[in-house]
């Protein structure tokens, strides 16, 4: 199955669930979804940061400063948070710490978004269709990026401000 024809959970303007629709309906229409975003960071308090695929339905080449996604019809935040780790980078069976959620929305994505942290200092196993290559960078570093997805850009610098990661 295409992303485009998967099934993700749509819920309302007050994030309760109402109903599920393919991804491309739900970003033709700009309706209101969950999505997890998971910073991994290593030993060292770096970031693995992902260089997106151009075939990627938004935000095409962009950096993504967190592993992530949105939630599948019926599945929680946190299982949508610890699949899409798994499918992006290689990583399980990692604690996964939730920091906060947030609501983030912009002329083309509405959004609920689930904030993870976890570390992981071993090898990773990227999904060519959806990841390029990976970066390690300190928080500061991956703020100051260039063409970075603007929502994982906004859950970054609200981890750094409420003090879950250092900036340096």
């Amino acid at each position: 199955m295409s992303p485009a024809q998967e099934w993700v959970q749509v819920v309302d303007a007050r994030n309760r669930p109402c109903g599920s629709a393919t991804r491309a309906f739900v970003r033709r229409f700009k309706l209101w979804h969950q999505a997890s975003y998971i910073f991994v960071h290593n030993a060292q308090g770096h970031l693995c940061v992902q260089r997106r695929t151009m075939t990627k339905d938004i935000f095409p080449g962009a950096y993504d400063l967190a592993a992530g996604g949105v939630v599948d019809a019926g599945e929680s935040l946190h299982a949508g948070a610890r699949r899409e780790l798994f499918e992006e980078l290689g990583i399980r069976r990692r604690k996964l710490t939730h920091c906060f959620d947030f609501r983030y929305t912009d002329a083309r994505l509405h959004c609920f978004g689930g904030v993870y942290l976890t570390e992981h200092n071993g090898p990773l196993a990227l999904q060519a269709s959806e990841v390029v290559d990976v970066q390690w960078l300190t928080p500061q570093q991956a703020l100051a990026l260039d063409n970075v997805t603007p929502d994982t850009r906004v859950a970054l610098s609200m981890l750094v401000s409420q003090g879950w990661l250092a900036a340096a």
